[in-house]
């Protein structure tokens, strides 16, 4: 099974990932799974002032920021990953990776602001489970 898990740093991510782990710790073959941070394009004022290489670690460091909870946890389960930052629309990005990369499922942490909250908040759960044609576990 290929598990694709977008993280953005926070708990909800890890607990997301945490999840996964008890429920497939004790399978026979452990998935494959994929993290994945979706970093927002800098504003275009603030990117015509810095070179491409800036924007880029800037960019990745992002990233390795992001994925350092979930990484950590992955690693002290002994569990083999493979790591994916991009950067544009993280619901559209997600979306994108989870059907080209043919992942079985996409896992991920909610914030738990309810549905009123997310209508003002724009909450990428919402689009992922709107716009996937994978099955999205959301967990809370």
């Amino acid at each position: 099974m290929k598990i694709l898990i977008p993280v953005d740093g926070s708990a909800h991510s890890t607990r997301a990932a945490r999840f996964l782990l008890r429920r497939w710790s004790e399978a026979s073959t452990p998935p494959d799974i994929t993290l994945v941070h979706v970093d927002a394009p800098l504003n275009a004022h603030i990117s015509g002032y810095l070179d491409p290489v800036a924007v880029t670690q800037f960019h990745a460091h992002n990233g390795t920021m992001a994925m350092r909870p979930v990484r950590r946890l992955l690693a002290s389960a002994g569990h083999i990953h493979d790591e994916r930052m991009l950067v544009g629309d993280a619901a559209e990005e997600i979306v994108r990776l989870a059907a080209k990369g043919r992942f079985d499922l996409v896992a991920m942490g909610s914030h738990g602001r309810g549905a009123v909250g997310s209508v003002f908040l724009g909450s990428v759960v919402l689009k992922v489970l709107s716009h996937s044609k994978i099955p999205v576990l959301v967990v809370r």
